[in-house]
């Protein structure tokens, strides 16, 4: 009955359209005439030039054409409403069948405000709706794309009778102005694509920023640039920023800009996955951000070769491209609704019919749990040692309006073996597993002892073992569901039925058992190593040129590859690695230069700290001259000696404006979590004496030694050359010197070894038996005389 009530208010909606056309069409007619019999009038009485006339002419036939063709439409719509109107009739026995959805989209709107984010995304939930609901979406779906053809003709229409006026008015104000007009006309159906170019601060060359398509008149209005010091208030929990941040800008603040217009940002994205999905996030000025989803992931575009996310957007801002937790969306009808989810189809939900009193949007977000991590958290906290393995770590999402009347039955991987086939192949959780291998204890370890012992434990099954751990909302904390039973189905899956919403899950296999109170706080360290990565710094200097050097920020899975691409870019000299540290996307690591040494981005400003903002997919890098403080200072070393202490900065403690500096005693709680040590060669001073005082060797011996020492480096291999200086009194810091002055030439390094050596030697020492002694000590070396 109530499919059949709002079948009929639909014919007598597109009745009442139809009259509206039939209006509209019938006054475009009469306008229509009146405007040509007035411009033929005025060719009668005016006298101009005739290439006026010839434009006046020109943009009269094109207007006719146009309005012949909108005519053409109308009588087309109209068609289709007729046809429509027959086959709701039609229909109609079907759709009642199946259910009432008419009011699906508002509920939606109702029931989640944040998620409505465009055009693009609303098809695509009314396309899971669709699935779900059958020949009632198709009536429904035809119903809103008539309206909405309706409207855009309409508005057409009045556009077109409004530049017709307006044209005349200008020509009867000024004649030599409608050429321009007409080709301010011709510019509004002329669209182009522009790219953008944009300078980064580093003094690196020119990179695209972004492409534009829009109509010319518009693109010459639009102001493109990168913003990264907003990423660290860009990204949030689950996100990895792929791309630039780009600011699109208005210089005109009154222009109307006729949305939507297409934007493509290039982007690369190393870690790609069945949990996680590329988006376009649009921030305004507040940070306010809605998320689009690409229409194209093009290639080869411009001069770009790499891949651009392609959106059409209705506002201007800050845009970046994220890479974050795939959002699965789906409708639960009065029917009830058997989900499985496509990125992991052994999680499936069951909504019973009934389970809610009117159709229900949910959306579903799976973040998987890496054994190798859990493997890692034993070694952290005591409360971890009785998980033995954990499900995936799931967010939902309902309407808090619509309780559940009837238990969800959840379905879940969570093997008690720790089967490595469940395990996941995604490269999103290879990367946390290699991060923190350094510090992990074998799993079949754990494995062992804790299988052992569930197995001695009498009166313990699987169903015991199991604990479901949940969180309401963001406001409420995690709790453990004691009065819901954990059964397994099969081999690695579980089951349980949820009574009430759960904006977060999570099943642990226990063994022992042991209370809420410890495993509450086990899953939020776990899911607080699911947001950070384990990483540390890297510091080089360039071959060349000792007082360049290059920092970066790496995650130990990467650190291997970073090392080895140095020498590539000529930074292979004394290269310093910091200690492992954990550090989230989007946070702030502020440098700061300590001791006689201090560096500049740009050869000039000495004495600033510098920031680097953490992106794991980015890379971040920071390029920068250094230079000593005091010339005279380190008089004691061969070199001046300076540090880098490394300080982290959380995103919540980072100011909106980020283009006031930090400052380390704004964060004087804190503690550095890494120092990097810097070291300089020190200038050989070119003293001018008279030629009376010039000091000239003429001792035959010390030219003797010399050539004994360069015969000597020539000859050394480099592994009997190691053995030498390791045999040799030397410093430690005297070998790295030596070293970062001759980094490329291992010839010279091994005889100002063996010159500084000797020099360093008392006068009456006997430096050619000493020699032979240190050259015998290690002669089973490869590589000796």
């Amino acid at each position: 009955m109530k499919m059949n009530e709002c079948l009929g208010n639909t014919a007598m909606l597109l009745k009442k359209e139809e009259k509206e056309m039939c209006n509209l069409c019938s006054m475009h007619e009469h306008t229509l005439q009146q405007t040509m019999s007035t411009i033929q009038d005025t060719k009668a009485t005016d006298i101009a030039a005739g290439g006026e006339l010839n434009v006046i002419e020109t943009a009269t036939v094109s207007s006719t054409n146009e309005e012949e063709s909108h005519y053409t439409n109308q009588v087309q719509l109209k068609e289709n409403k007729i046809h429509i109107n027959s086959e709701l009739v039609k229909k109609e026995n079907n759709a009642s069948l199946n259910g009432n959805v008419i009011g699906q989209e508002e509920s939606q709107n109702t029931m989640f405000p944040d998620n409505v984010e465009n055009e693009n995304d609303k098809q695509m939930e009314h396309m899971t709706a669709e699935n779900t609901n059958g020949n009632k979406e198709e009536i429904h779906d035809v119903i809103q794309t008539t309206e909405r053809e309706i409207q855009k003709t309409s508005e057409t229409q009045r556009e077109e009778i409004t530049a017709f006026s307006t044209t005349w008015n200008i020509f009867n104000k000024d004649g030599n102005n409608l050429p321009k007009d007409s080709e301010s006309l011709k510019q509004k159906n002329n669209i182009m694509e522009k790219e953008y170019l944009d300078v980064l601060s580093d003094g690196t060359d020119p990179q695209v920023s972004c492409y534009l398509t829009a109509p010319s008149y518009v693109l010459q209005q639009l102001e493109c640039w990168i913003s990264n010091s907003m990423s660290s208030l860009i990204v949030n929990d689950n996100e990895e920023l792929v791309s630039n941040v780009i600011t699109v800008e208005c210089s005109d603040k009154e222009r109307r800009i006729p949305f939507p217009i297409c934007i493509a940002i290039p982007f690369i994205a190393r870690y790609r996955g069945n949990y996680r999905d590329i988006m376009v996030k649009v921030s305004d000025k507040n940070l306010q951000s809605s998320y689009l989803t690409p229409n194209s992931l093009e290639g080869m575009k411009g001069s770009y070769k790499g891949t651009c996310a392609a959106v059409k957007v209705y506002k201007l801002g800050m845009f970046s491209v994220v890479s974050c937790l795939k959002k699965e969306s789906f409708t639960v009808t009065k029917k009830g609704l058997t989900l499985k989810s496509s990125m992991d189809s052994r999680i499936s939900l069951i909504y019973p019919p009934g389970v809610f009193s009117s159709p229900v949007l949910v959306q579903l977000k799976i973040q998987p749990v890496d054994p190798s991590l859990l493997a890692h958290l034993k070694t952290q906290e005591d409360a971890a040692h009785s998980v033995l393995s954990t499900s995936p770590l799931i967010h939902i999402q309902h309407p808090s309006t619509h309780p559940f009347q009837k238990p969800v039955t959840v379905f879940l991987p969570c093997s008690p073996h720790l089967d490595k086939k469940s395990l996941g192949a995604e490269e999103d959780q290879k990367r946390t597993a290699s991060a923190t291998a350094s510090r992990i204890t074998p799993i079949p370890l754990y494995f062992h002892r804790t299988k052992s012992a569930s197995i001695r434990k009498p009166g313990n099954n699987a169903c015991e073992a199991f604990r479901l751990l949940g969180i309401r909302s963001q406001d409420s904390g995690w709790f453990g569901l004691d009065d819901v039973m954990v059964r397994t189905t099969q081999s690695g899956l579980i089951s349980f039925e949820l009574y009430e919403h759960l904006e977060r899950f999570i099943v642990l296999y226990l063994s022992p058992i042991v209370d809420n109170s410890p495993l509450v706080s086990f899953v939020k360290s776990l899911e607080e190593a699911l947001l950070s990565t384990t990483a540390c710094v890297v510091l080089s200097h360039q071959k060349d040129n000792p007082h360049k050097v290059v920092i970066l920020v790496v995650s130990c899975k990467d650190l291997s590859q970073a090392l080895r691409s140095l020498p590539l870019e000529g930074f292979g000299g004394l290269v310093e690695t910091s200690h492992q540290f954990q550090v989230r996307e989007g946070e702030q690591l502020l440098l700061r230069f300590t001791g006689n040494i201090f560096g500049s981005s740009n050869g000039k400003d000495y004495g600033k700290d510098y920031k680097l903002i953490f992106h794991l997919q980015r890379k971040p890098r920071l390029e920068l001259q250094i230079k000593e403080v005091d010339e005279f200072g380190n008089y004691s070393c061969p070199h001046y000696k300076g540090s880098i202490v490394v300080y982290k900065v959380p995103r919540e403690k980072i100011v909106p404006n980020l283009d006031q500096s930090l400052i380390p005693h704004e964060n004087h709680y804190q503690l550095p979590i890494c120092k990097l040590p810097l070291r300089l060669p020190k200038h050989e001073k070119l003293i001018s004496r008279p030629q009376s005082t010039k000091r000239i060797s003429t001792d035959p011996l010390e030219a003797l030694w010399d050539n004994l020492l360069h015969w000597l480096a020539e000859e050394l291999s480099e592994e009997g050359a190691e053995a030498l200086t390791a045999s040799l009194p030397l410093r430690r810091s005297t070998v790295q010197l030596i070293k970062l002055k001759h980094p490329a030439d291992l010839t010279e390094q091994i005889q100002e070894l063996l010159c500084f050596w000797k020099r360093s030697l008392p006068t009456s020492t006997d430096k050619l038996r000493l020699l032979a002694r240190h050259l015998r000590k290690k002669a089973e070396f490869p590589g000796q005389l």
